[in-house]
């Protein structure tokens, strides 16, 4: 060993009193004992041989024994191409300048990588205090064992905050994207796992890691896809940090420190981690993912015109039937004529029938066109005078109603105010659609520059990225929503021309019998379920708390929409006009936006949403129950003070509206009861609680016209039982792959990784992408259960077709 005694003044410039230079040859795997003053500077030299295809990393572990926070000790570490410095203790920092002091430190060197085959490279180690007190250390450099990742095996390594780990990979032929994978049996303490290129220095500090590369806290789990294109290099380093503190990851917050310059004891920050690099998904995988996609909702497409072939074909026998016996009588029996219109194809008793005007049209005799505009008619032409407004009275407040009593409305007039209802949520999704794209497409800008990974609640285990986007299986399983929605417009606007054509040639079936007959609001749900898809795409670009809104926002408009035609089927005339409607989710939405800001442990926002809740349930109550014939006036208090009194104490006597009572008190029970639950709980997630008040009540009334239906003596037919039966089905399968819970943003992304899951479907769909498949079937057999459940009404008059 070689020992130099230099005296220079150039020293003493740096270290003020010390003019003495020591230098020590120095060897791998020896521990050095050694003081240190002010007068006095170390220098160790090692020298190791660097070879271009292997790579060593290099381990440097120092100990200070005594307390020299006052003087710290400085380490400089001298490389050919880098510089690595750091003190002894080592201040670092947590939040509001909390201080802790760590006095065993280890630092991997950075070994850029060499053009020759092999050469022999040299470092030095500088040890240098101002402490004039002699402060004693150990110093120790090492290989590191395993510095390079291999493919699919895994590695464990402990690692603390002033002893990160980082290790390198290198990408194997004909390997594009790998997953990077960190796991720990250890919750806390927090950690950080950076990506980063193959430069110097490396930041493998807490402080410092998010300086570049690609980086995410984690707890149990972590990964992170890394792409050959993004590292010129071929390679990139596994960076492992722990942090400081635990706050990041979810974990308990420390006490704020009395003084701000105390030094708190940070204590064992020590945690034991695996890494594994395994290969990600090849090209045909995602060719594969895409035609499965598309071939499932594709194949909707072929079943709805084999459905359609053979509906017409019995359409067309039931047609030709009575016409061919016409054609009979008029050919083999050129005398007779029919005693009455109905002679042929009478369908029973107290039903419409196919006619023989009803064929006219048949042997090309034109039928009645109509001849006004829909635009030349307005709903405010009618119902305008004190006798008609009387009349409503007498008709709504009858106690058995049928559907020819709230069907008297010109059919002009209120299939242009349903249409509206189209119209309007076209012109809200373009003007809602086209900001949220462009935000999206802000947040995955920010994502890919900045390399914060714990912006977006990914399922990372199962994130397959695709161009600029970070998880494309994600966004491409919402392309069910639009495929089957664009269909359902197609089924109802078949729907729409066959009624037309009925109509312009006077079948009597299209004008008197049936639920009337209006589609405005089944387009404006064909809409709204496409748009469900659009959105929910631009949501999973960056799934966080601050964009769910936007998942769900056209979830409320479905809810909305279905309850609204439930209600229109048997009460065309009074149901609420498209601007009213949207007006109302509008307010939904609005108060989803402040549930999300302001709701999370709001005491006060929660009793002022629970008291709008609870009065808007009861105003909604009484609007139904006496099918809108009441005021909301100064003198409706004392109305119902006398109602009560009357019905209630001096008579005794029930409800005259028995089963419409039943609906409105369980309606009243089930949101009185979520109102409570809200108040009481006050769940983080207000945007899903606010959906399930909603779905809540769209079951409930679906039930209760189901079963008031049948309990009406109509049944059900064939194809539309079997929709509901499949349609419940799929329901129930997709809830459970929704319960699964992938991740959360209601806790820290950290948390939220650990529920993360592998792929489960073509090693490219994972538990959330079946959701998404199941229920965009479900919301479509949904709507086709709500378009075709009255068919069986078709041939009944309508005043036969009781009101519920």
């Amino acid at each position: 060993m070689l020992v130099a005694a230099v005296k220079s003044p150039r020293f003493g410039l740096v270290l003020g009193e010390a003019t003495n230079v020591v230098q020590k040859d120095a060897e791998f795997d020896v521990t050095y004992n050694d003081t240190v003053t002010s007068e006095n500077q170390t220098i160790y030299a090692f020298n190791h041989t660097v070879s271009r295809n292997k790579t060593e990393g290099v381990r440097v572990t120092v100990d200070v024994l005594l307390n020299a926070s006052e003087s710290p000790i400085l380490f400089v570490v001298r490389q050919k191409q880098a510089v690595l410095s750091f003190q002894v203790p080592l201040i670092l920092r947590g939040l509001y300048q909390r201080k802790y002091p760590y006095n065993h430190i280890g630092r991997t060197l950075c070994q850029p990588p060499t053009v020759v085959a092999s050469e022999t490279q040299y470092f030095y180690v500088d040890v240098s205090t101002l402490s004039s007190l002699g402060t004693h250390y150990q110093l120790r450099v090492s290989r590191v064992e395993s510095f390079t990742l291999q493919t699919n095996k895994k590695f464990s390594f402990t690692a603390s905050p002033s002893q990160p780990q980082y290790f390198k990979y290198v990408f194997p032929e004909g390997e594009d994207t790998v997953i990077v994978k960190v796991t720990s049996d250890m919750n806390f303490p927090c950690s950080v796992m950076s990506i980063q290129d193959i430069q110097c220095p490396v930041y493998d500090l807490d402080n410092n890691v998010a300086f570049i590369g690609m980086y995410q806290t984690i707890t149990k789990k972590g990964a992170i896809t890394v792409q050959r294109k993004d590292f010129p290099l071929n390679s990139f380093y596994v960076v492992v940090v722990v942090k400081t503190e635990d706050e990041a990851c979810g974990g308990p917050l420390r006490y704020y420190p009395l003084r701000p310059d105390e030094l708190i004891d940070a204590g064992n920050r020590t945690k034991i981690l695996d890494v594994i690099v395994s290969p990600a998904i090849k090209t045909e995988v995602y060719v594969m993912g895409m035609l499965f996609c598309l071939g499932i909702f594709l194949s909707f497409y072929v079943l709805t015109l084999m459905v359609a072939c053979v509906h017409n074909k019995r359409v067309l026998k039931l047609l030709l039937y009575p016409v061919a016996l016409i054609s009979f009588d008029l050919i083999f029996q050129p005398g007779k004529t029919p005693a009455s219109p109905y002679e042929y194809g009478s369908f029973g008793k107290n039903l419409c029938h196919f006619s023989f005007h009803s064929f006219i049209p048949i042997f090309s005799l034109a039928g009645r066109s109509r001849q006004e505009s829909l635009s030349s008619v307005e709903e405010d032409d009618y119902d305008t005078l004190d006798d008609i407004d009387s009349d409503k009275n007498i008709v709504r407040t009858k106690k058995y109603l049928c559907v020819s009593d709230l069907a008297r409305k010109d059919k002009r007039i209120l299939s242009k105010k349903y249409q509206i209802y189209f119209w309007n949520i076209a012109t809200i999704a373009v003007f809602y659609a086209l900001p949220v794209i462009q935000l999206v497409i802000t947040y995955q800008t920010v994502v890919n520059v900045t390399g914060n990974q714990d912006i977006c609640y990914y399922n990372f285990l199962c994130a397959h990225p695709l161009g600029a986007l970070s998880s494309f299986n994600n966004i491409l399983s919402n392309v069910g929503y639009v495929m089957l929605g664009l269909l359902f417009l197609l089924i109802v606007l078949k729907r729409d021309i066959t009624h037309n054509r009925a109509l312009v040639r006077n079948d009597i079936n299209a004008l008197e019998c049936g639920i009337p007959k209006h589609f405005g609001l089944f387009y404006a749900m064909g809409t709204a379920l496409m748009m469900e898809g659009l959105l929910s795409a631009c949501y999973h670009v960056c799934p966080n708390y601050t964009n769910f809104q936007f998942d769900t926002s056209f979830m409320y408009m479905i809810a909305g929409l279905c309850m609204l035609k439930l209600y229109q089927k048997r009460h065309p005339d009074i149901n609420a006009s498209a601007y009213t409607a949207y007006a109302c989710l509008a307010g939904v939405i609005f108060f989803s936006v402040l549930g999300v800001v302001f709701g999370k442990g709001n005491m006060v926002f929660w009793i002022v949403f629970s008291v709008i809740h609870i009065l808007a349930t009861l105003l909604l109550s009484t609007q139904l129950y006496y099918m809108g014939r009441w005021r909301l006036d100064s003198g409706v208090l004392r109305r119902v003070v006398y109602i009560v009194y009357t019905d209630s104490i001096r008579q005794c006597s029930g409800p005259m509206y028995i089963d419409r009572m039943v609906l409105l008190v369980l309606g009243n029970i089930v949101n009185w009861s979520l109102a409570a639950y809200g108040l009481i709980k006050r769940p983080n997630d207000f945007a899903s609680y606010l959906l399930a008040i909603a779905i809540c009540n769209l079951l409930l009334y679906f039930a209760f016209y189901i079963i008031m239906k049948l309990r009406s003596g109509e049944r059900i037919k064939y194809l539309a039982l079997v929709i509901i039966l499949f349609t419940a089905v799929v329901w129930g399968f997709a809830l459970y792959f929704f319960f699964q819970g992938l991740s959360t943003w209601q806790k820290t992304p950290a948390e939220s990784r650990d529920h993360n899951r592998d792929c489960i479907l073509l090693s490219f769909f994972d538990d959330h992408d079946i959701w998404h498949f199941l229920s965009s079937i479900a919301m479509f057999g949904s709507f086709l259960v709500l378009l075709t459940m009255d068919d069986d009404l078709d041939t009944v008059q309508r005043d036969k077709i009781y009101v519920f």
